[in-house]
């Protein structure tokens, strides 16, 4: 029997080396996937992946049970895919820490307890946004776009340019540009 880890963040922009510290002095080969949990078995290469790879015997490795689904609704259906397949999972830290062949008390207690940790960021973050907010700071990414970039991407516009084309032109994402074109719109409309 071997262990075969699963890695998984949501975006590319979040760190995965804890979960590789935590896997890979175990397991004999780490499937890495940046991609939402909220998507089934099959939609997640990573973890398809794993699949493959994994041999009579295998044990899927997680570091926490919330890695295979990101909520409880979620990470349900991904734990009985998983049984209904025959493929165990062993939970490295948690409540829910430990070696499961099918759905437990403890698994679904652990990945209700994540969905409510996640739940309560969100909302701390809404909180400290509206309190900023209403001390006159607002909150979220700084801005892209200053005049100079604001300025060539309606100029490229009127030139008839794409919003790819200038989405690489100006340096900028293609949600940018477009973000841009509809503030002018919207301007314009109440001009």
């Amino acid at each position: 029997m071997a262990l075969i880890g699963l890695v998984r963040v949501s975006t590319d922009k979040q760190k995965t080396q804890r979960q590789h510290d935590a896997l890979e002095p175990i397991c004999l080969k780490v499937f890495e996937e940046k991609i939402s949990g909220k998507l089934a078995v099959d939609d997640r290469p990573g973890l398809t992946a794993a699949i493959g790879y994994m041999r009579e015997g295998d044990m899927l490795c997680v570091q926490e049970v919330d890695r295979l689904g990101r909520n409880l609704l979620e990470g349900l259906i991904c734990l009985n895919d998983l049984f209904e397949r025959g493929i165990s999972v062993k939970v490295l830290e948690g409540i829910a820490a430990g070696e499961h062949t099918e759905r437990s008390l403890i698994l679904d207690l652990a990945l209700a307890l994540a969905e409510d940790r996640r739940r309560d960021i969100v909302r701390s973050t809404k909180n400290g946004l509206e309190a900023a907010r209403k001390r006159g700071r607002v909150g979220g990414r700084p801005t892209v776009i200053d005049n100079d970039k604001r300025a060539a991407i309606l100029y490229r516009r009127s030139l008839g340019e794409s919003i790819r084309t200038i989405a690489t032109g100006v340096g900028v994402s293609v949600g940018v540009v477009h973000k841009t074109l509809a503030e002018e719109q919207e301007k314009a409309a109440t001009a």
